[in-house]
């Protein structure tokens, strides 16, 4: 097996991750009342408010310290103090989430002891919301690693001990609203109280408002949050994330919390174990009705395998979402040809070849990839597909390998946040949607064209 991490280029060319801040400004905004906050200069907000509203097609306010060059001398104290108050008046939020940009880190700014100290200066004269703070800097990680950075800084700030009571938490990963709706709802179907931290399935895919709200309705609650340092056990669906990342370790190592990890839930033996897990903590068996899922999940596979077996496929995304995908594609005939990420763990390799065994071992894996490099590597591979997000298009336009858009980001088209990709249904929705594009690339490409395949 080849791991191929990205050359020493002067720039990247067409990057295959965001920034980090923007992955902890989803998981605040999965927060029930939380004002996502970046200390940092106004034009990181205005740039990731862009990308999450063109994907999710919702409202998406986030705050900003705005640095000038003052701050950038003297630091941004003052700003922050400043822009606290402002958010504080005009949104009157439950919660503010700090997520510091690469500027702020540079600089050294003791964000940490900044927000100690206003909270000592002005709770005397109002009453604060819970004021959270992740360290995000984007030259450390993507927004994946900015994403679970932020998770790790939700719990270690509002977990507390106490007696342990009947109650599962999930650490869902980056995943789509409609994702998160599905896990509530299996959850349900299992029977057991549960939380997923966080959950922005509301907030960026909620029903038409007939009064602008300037935080959106929904998110875990706090009181959930906090009840997770009692919770019986905790499942964290990741399988690149490092322990330092991990919320789930750091409610292991402070409450000794019994914790579970599985990869995502993509495909069948993904989704299989992610069920045997629910089994093993609540004690009941997978209900029938997602039985019946995987059984008409395997008929499908049955009657579309002509279609996908043997296809090249090059996969590409956040790190966990690709080891998904692997799994997800050697289980229905399709063989990948090369799986890339800009994420940089280091794990790559060794958990893709743990959750798909049949990849072929000269299979190149790209770790801390652009899409330059990605580009370069495909073209002597001739995938049939390309299966990714909204990022590849200038890469499926210039080879001329048709996109399937999976994942985050998705900006042009309007499906992102209703893109459904976990567990047996979303399998299903995959499997579909590969099947599908395979027959209408052998329909169009051929002399004849075809009305019955």
């Amino acid at each position: 097996m080849n791991c191929v991490t990205g050359k020493n280029f002067t720039a990247t060319r067409n990057a295959c991750k965001l920034c980090a801040p923007l992955g902890a400004c989803l998981a605040f905004r999965g927060i029930e009342g939380c004002l996502p906050f970046l200390h940092g200069s106004q034009g990181c907000a205005t740039y990731i408010r862009r990308y999450m509203i063109s994907h999710f097609r919702e409202p998406m306010d986030i705050a900003s310290s705005s640095f000038g060059e003052d701050s950038v001398v003297f630091g941004g104290r003052r700003n922050l103090f400043d822009g606290l108050r402002h958010v504080i008046e005009g949104y009157r939020p439950q919660v503010i989430g700090i997520a510091t940009t690469c500027l702020a880190e540079t600089i050294g700014d003791d964000v940490s002891m900044f927000v100690k100290e206003f909270v000592s200066a002005e709770r005397k004269q109002t009453a604060l919301p819970y004021i959270l703070h992740a360290s995000t800097p984007s030259y450390s990680g993507s927004h994946a690693d900015g994403y679970q950075w932020a998770v790790r800084a939700i719990v270690d700030q509002l977990a507390v001990d106490g007696p342990n009571e009947k109650f599962i938490g999930v650490f869902p990963g980056m995943v789509s609203p409609a994702d998160l709706r599905h896990l509530r709802e299996l959850l349900d179907d299992f029977g057991m109280p549960f939380s997923i931290v966080p959950d922005y399935s509301d907030p960026l895919d909620g029903p038409v408002w007939g009064d602008y709200h300037r935080i959106p309705y929904g998110g875990t609650p706090v009181r959930e949050i906090g009840k997770l340092g009692r919770a019986s056990a905790v499942v964290e669906l990741a399988s690149t994330l490092s322990e330092k990342q991990s919320a789930a370790t750091l409610l292991d190592e402070r409450f000794s919390t019994a914790v579970f990890r599985t990869g995502l839930p993509i495909g069948i033996r993904q989704t299989d174990a992610f069920f045997r897990v629910l089994e093993q903590i609540t004690g009941r068996p997978t209900p029938a009705r997602h039985a019946g899922e995987r059984g008409r999940l395997i008929d499908a596979y049955v009657d579309g395998h002509k279609y996908t077996f043997g296809k090249k496929v090059a996969l590409f995304g956040e790190e966990d979402f690709v080891v998904g995908l692997a799994a997800f594609c050697c289980e229905i005939g399709l063989r990948p040809v090369l799986c890339a990420s800009g994420g940089k763990s280091g794990r790559l390799r060794e958990c893709i070849m743990a959750a798909a065994p049949e990849i072929d071992p000269a299979t190149p894996i790209l770790e801390g990839a652009d899409f330059a490099e990605i580009g370069e590597t495909i073209l002597p591979l001739k995938p049939d597909l390309l299966i990714g997000n909204s990022k590849g298009f200038t890469l499926s336009r210039t080879t001329g390998t048709p996109l399937i858009r999976v994942g985050f980001p998705i900006h042009d088209r309007i499906s992102g946040p209703r893109s459904l990709h976990l567990g047996y249904r979303g399998a299903q929705r995959l499997f579909d949607t590969v099947c599908d594009k395979l027959m209408e690339i052998r329909q169009e490409s051929n002399d004849i064209g075809y009305s019955y395949i």
